[in-house]
């Protein structure tokens, strides 16, 4: 991943000593276990811990000649330990240390994610409640429904960002899986309870059925949801861009001293962030096909999903680390405009209240069809009118109405408060009664 968009302790998981120091483990805990079961003796498995090192560059020199990273790896590791490093890798594939460790390092990274998630909801839930009774308009069709609160915004955001937390516990539960289980996943050459030792040590569960690779359903839930997340990213990054609109100006990104926002236009304020998690997003959604696509491996296993996962396993994770560290940035400094959102609340000549009229016209005895009909054609004048023509006036001289609706009884039906009364029960609901 390329380094504008990364967060360095991520990237650490990601890095070729991060993943020789798990492989190093794996092959250090089950040897291990194989001399408390008698297979080799114990003062190997203590040399090794002892004097097992590596070094990257060797590593690297090794596999040039050998064409295979884990001979590479164990070559390099045995030129450290001397005569005991024999007894590494008894009864092992390649796959055991690849698979296991790329479970280790799924789970590490899921930990950072879910971090993030909890900051994201700490930020979202701070400025909920600090607009939860801030009137906006809200939108269906990009065109002005009826009322809510920006608060409701938020609420909203939160509330999906809470089902993404538990959808990636699931799959980091999922994906912690370990597989010490040799060629073909048999365990013909080494005992199961090898496996138990290093799935312990290493924070996982054992893997049922291995068949010498760890099933692939496995990581394409995984970066399925990772992709799930990004479009959550998504979705709230693309609601701030459209109220960033110069015709809407509701909200804006944070725009600092000296930030500069077009090489051409000295007044331009761009929602740049918010754009940029939107790009991020598509690239994170992009890496879960390769994975379900992995899914289907020749008979007990085949490598065409190895390349594969050597760049999405990073990419994606640290795509959306730093992607979700950037929503919560833009959130938490995100400027708010009450006074425009009112603004553009009344701007259509209170056409956002037509409903509550028609339900007063329809409780009054006038069909429903003919109350539609009634309030509808008063609502495209002011339609056409850009908001000029105020709804309430045309409907209080509309004979049709108040032969069944007093001006007062008209008047309460453009009470704003009342779209509001059940934004506490909503807010429970989300945040719980006790937020």
């Amino acid at each position: 991943m390329i380094p504008r968009y990364s967060r360095p302790e991520m990237v650490a998981l990601w890095e070729p000593e991060s993943k020789f120091q798990i492989w190093f483990e794996i092959e250090a805990h089950a040897t291990d276990a194989l001399a408390e079961l008698g297979v080799v003796p114990k003062e190997a498995a203590a040399a090794i811990w002892a004097k097992g090192k590596f070094d990257v560059a060797r590593i690297d020199e090794i596999e040039r000649e050998v064409k295979h990273d884990v001979i590479a790896f164990l070559t390099n590791v045995a030129e450290n330990v001397g005569e005991e490093s024999r007894f590494m890798h008894q009864g092992m594939t390649s796959s055991d240390v690849l698979d296991t460790c790329l479970a280790v390092q799924l789970a590490r990274a899921s930990d950072i994610l879910l971090a993030d998630i909890d900051a994201l909801l700490a930020a979202i839930k701070k400025r909920a409640f600090e607009h939860k009774f801030t009137p906006t308009i809200g939108r269906s069709h990009g065109i002005h429904g009826e009322p809510v609160t920006f608060g409701l915004k938020l609420a909203q955001a939160y509330a999906e960002f809470e089902r993404n937390r538990e959808r990636l516990v699931a799959a980091r539960k999922e994906i912690a899986t370990c597989a010490i289980s040799g060629a073909v996943g048999t365990f013909a050459n080494i005992d199961p309870k090898v496996e138990e030792h290093v799935a312990e040590k290493l924070g996982l569960t054992v893997e049922p059925i291995s068949t010498q690779v760890i099933p692939r359903d496995r990581h394409a839930q995984f970066f399925a949801t990772l992709g799930v997340i990004a479009s959550s990213v998504e979705r709230l990054a693309v609601e701030i861009r459209h109220l960033q609109r110069t015709e809407v100006l509701e909200a804006e990104e944070y725009f600092s001293p000296g930030q500069k926002g077009s090489s051409a236009m000295p007044h331009k304020r761009n929602p740049i962030l918010t754009e940029n998690l939107t790009g991020l997003a598509r690239m994170v959604r992009s890496y879960a096909l390769p994975a379900m696509e992995n899914v289907a491996l020749w008979h007990e296993r085949d490598i065409s999903h190895s390349s594969v996962e050597r760049m999405i396993g990073p990419d994606a994770t640290i795509t959306l680390d730093f992607s979700l560290v950037r929503l919560t940035g833009v959130i938490d400094k995100l400027l708010i405009y009450p006074e425009r959102m009112q603004k553009n609340l009344d701007r259509m000549g209170g056409l956002v209240h037509s409903q509550r009229v028609l339900l007063a016209l329809t409780q009054a005895g006038i069909s429903r069809e003919d109350s539609y009909r009634i309030v509808q054609r008063n609502a495209m004048k002011v339609w056409e009118s850009d908001g000029q023509v105020a709804l309430l006036d045309l409907l209080k001289a509309d004979p049709d109405v108040s032969a069944k609706l007093s001006d007062e009884e008209l008047e309460e039906r453009f009470n704003l408060d009342y779209h509001f009364k059940h934004v506490d029960t909503i807010f429970d609901r989300v945040f719980g009664a006790t937020a």
